[in-house]
This record gives C-alpha cells, sequence and structure tokens, in this order.
C-alpha cells in the first residue's frame, strides 16, 4: 500500500519541466478570475494558481476582465492563442450572460467556439460552470446551468461543474455585493481549478 501511496504522489506532484518544456495556461474570464473588489490582485484565485505552479515551470496567464461575456471572451480569445500558444485554457464566462439575460443558446455557441478554436491551436479547454441567482426563475437557471454539462459531455473537455461549490451564498465568503468570493474564499475556488488541472496537464498536446 505505501508503494500504491508514492506512485501516485509522483503523479500529482510531477517533477517541474525544463526551460525548454514551459507550459502556459491562460485563464479566459470575467470579475470572478479578475480579483475583483479584493485588495489585492494577488490575492485572487488566478494569483494563488500561479504561485502554485510556478515551480513546476508552468505559467499562468490571466486574462479575464471585469464584466465580461462569453461573446468578448471569443472575440479576445485568436490573439491570445497566437501569442502565448497555451497548453489548457481555463473558461471562466457565463456569468455575465446570465445576469444579463442572454439566451443560453448564445452562450453555448461562444463558449463552443472558444474550445473549438483552442483545439484548433492544439490547447486543451477545462471550463468552469456557474449558477446564476434564483430570481432569474426557475426555468432558466436550469438551462443556463445544463450548457456548461453539454458542452462538456459533447466536446469532452473537463468541468468544474460550480466555481463557487462551497463558497457562493456564504456569507462568510462573499463581498457584500453577494456575487463577487472574497479574499477568503480564494483559495477554496483555487484548489477546485487545480484538481481539475492536474490531469489536463499530465496530457500531451494531440495535433
Amino acid at each position: 500500500m505505501r508503494f500504491i501511496f508514492f506512485v501516485l504522489l509522483y503523479c500529482v506532484t510531477s517533477p517541474p519541466l525544463s526551460a525548454g518544456e514551459r507550459e502556459t495556461i491562460i485563464v479566459l474570464g470575467d470579475s470572478i478570475s479578475a480579483a475583483y473588489g479584493l485588495d489585492q490582485v494577488d490575492d485572487g484565485w488566478v494569483a494563488l494558481l500561479r504561485n502554485k505552479l510556478k515551480e513546476r515551470n508552468i505559467e499562468v496567464i490571466n486574462a479575464s476582465i471585469s464584466g465580461d461575456t462569453s461573446q468578448g471572451g471569443l472575440a479576445r480569445l485568436d490573439p491570445l492563442l497566437s501569442g502565448y500558444h497555451p497548453k489548457v485554457i481555463v473558461i471562466e464566462l457565463g456569468g455575465n450572460d446570465g445576469l444579463r439575460g442572454l439566451t443560453p443558446m448564445q452562450m453555448k455557441h461562444n463558449l463552443t467556439e472558444i474550445i473549438r478554436r483552442g483545439r484548433n491551436a492544439h490547447a486543451e479547454s477545462l471550463i468552469l460552470g456557474m449558477k446564476i441567482p434564483p430570481n432569474y426563475g426557475k426555468r432558466y437557471a436550469d438551462l443556463f446551468e445544463r450548457v456548461y454539462q453539454e458542452i462538456a459531455a459533447q466536446e469532452h473537455v473537463s468541468l468544474v461543474p460550480f466555481l463557487l461549490e462551497g463558497t457562493g451564498g456564504q456569507d462568510r465568503y462573499m463581498q457584500l455585493d453577494g456575487l463577487h468570493p472574497n479574499r477568503e474564499a480564494q483559495p477554496i475556488l483555487m484548489d477546485l481549478v487545480l484538481k481539475a488541472l492536474v490531469p489536463l496537464l499530465g496530457k500531451k498536446n494531440q495535433s
């Protein structure tokens, strides 16, 4: 049993890459990834992830903009792909689509196109799912949440079903607006993302 434990531990904490094998992760997101409302940007979950992966010679680029939608992320994607040649794109978009009442079908189209363009550039994708407040109505909320699950199944990509799992709706972890996680929540978000990222970082890019 001890031998198996150390084998599994090695798989998760694999040795750093050499300089010539440096990998890049792009986080394409909105205010939740842009550290909105936090005193220091370095307190955000993306910065914590960057520090965590630095020892493995993995660069994390935060391409998140507060207020961005899935359409905005798609519009910004191509220069990021050509400029950074990422191994993984972490997609944290859609929340603002929901808050603005935009159609789930349009959001699905935009997120799917981000994944497919990433794939054409030899990048894996990880989707970070979101939920919207219940006052938008159960039918719309269900349709919105289902979009992430459908895309993940259709495109065969990894999914974190709800990025705010364990923090959303809890005063201890949320800012006064009730929408954005506070400083105390950021390590929890980072851990959720990191667990989903580890298998992708071990995969070889597909041509």
